[in-house]
């Protein structure tokens, strides 16, 4: 006899029943992002928040980022880890929300998936709802998307997108920066959340070299080197703001260090950093040794040990480096705004990266 039954959601890849147990599982961590500006729970169509706390403001500003994580999502997939990535997406949003001063507020995501995994699910969520903890925002709502046929069952990405307010008259950018100001960089965790493409590539396709090796000069095995999440900066920035004078952020991502800072330099002046400064973590020499990367892209792919500048007038220097150590916050003096002239605007490394 022809089989009579009938198409379903569940009969083409969607289970519905996965989806609302991930979404319980979820619930117990979405509730430590909260802030008393939060409005209802988990389960409406829209997260709310209520804007009447923004009254204490002359006239604040609103500022909006979005991002991903990128293929860092395929180390997590491989190794079966999935309560870290969380962390680099809230610090791929909200650092990027803090370089112009203001403080992050609430934040939403999208998670796409195979299959619903629920456990796996509600790990990824932990993970973004733990670095809204670290970034002094909410995760106010977001969106698990069951993709059958185009992604493999174990296959996953997830995306974010979150809102900050900072006071128009505090806000940071180029036409503060002046010269003889001094740049300020901030360690970063590791390779952060950029370059997975060519770290992938050279190490593990290129160089054959597996996650679970331990590997002289990392002091842990290549997976967890490699998962290392993302530092998030927010609640650092904004206490620096608090501290000292400060003239403009760059948090350092695609494109790296120079690349990034240049992007808040104003015409007519000119970032100059001093590689001496510091020593690059020993997963970036692994990276350029096993590939033979030259030097250059190395630096415009990765972040080199540098995740986040401040640029702070010279008098201020000694004040934001005691407020970040006081942090907890690695950080020194990388260089200085000097006056090149229109044709040099921009940044530039110069020397050689200490031994």
């Amino acid at each position: 006899m022809p089989d009579t039954t009938g198409a379903s959601y569940a009969a083409a890849g969607v289970d519905i029943e996965a989806g609302d147990r991930a979404v319980e599982l979820m619930k117990e961590w979405v509730k430590k992002t909260r802030r008393p500006e939060v409005l209802g729970g988990l389960g409406g169509f829209a997260g709310l928040f209520d804007a009447s706390a923004l009254k204490n403001y002359e006239r604040p500003l609103l500022a909006s980022a979005t991002d991903g994580v990128g293929t860092k999502v395929d180390i997590a997939r491989q190794l079966g880890v999935y309560d870290t990535i969380g962390h680099d997406l809230v610090a791929m949003v909200m650092d990027d929300i803090v370089v112009c001063g203001a403080e992050p507020l609430f934040m939403t995501d999208y998670i796409c998936v195979g299959k619903v995994h629920p456990e796996r699910v509600a790990a990824i969520v932990k993970g973004i709802a733990e670095g809204c903890v670290l970034a002094g925002c909410a995760l106010v709502g977001g969106e698990t998307a069951e993709h059958p046929g185009l992604l493999g069952a174990d296959d996953f990405d997830v995306a974010g997108a979150g809102t900050g307010v900072v006071e128009a008259d505090r806000l940071l950018g180029p036409d503060r920066i002046r010269t003889g100001d001094a740049v300020i960089a901030m360690a970063s965790s590791g390779l952060h959340s950029n370059g997975y493409s060519l770290v992938r590539h050279v190490l593990l396709n290129e160089g054959g070299l597996a996650l679970d090796a331990h590997l002289d000069g990392l002091g842990r095995t290549l997976g967890e080197e490699l998962l290392e999440p993302t530092k998030i900066y927010s609640l650092d920035c904004l206490a620096l703001m608090r501290t000292a004078e400060v003239h403009a952020f760059s948090h350092v991502t695609g494109g790296g260090l120079a690349a990034n800072l240049a992007r808040v330099i104003p015409d007519g002046l000119h970032a100059v950093v001093d590689r001496s400064t510091w020593t690059p973590g020993a997963v970036f020499d692994l990276v350029g040794r096993t590939g033979k990367v030259e030097r250059l892209e190395l630096e415009k792919t990765l972040n080199m040990g540098v995740g986040m500048i401040a640029i702070v007038p010279e008098e201020s220097t000694d004040v934001a480096l005691t407020a970040l150590t006081d942090r907890g916050v690695d950080a020194w003096v990388a260089g200085e705004i000097t006056d090149r002239g229109a044709h040099t605007t921009g940044a530039a490394l110069v020397g050689d990266y200490a031994a």
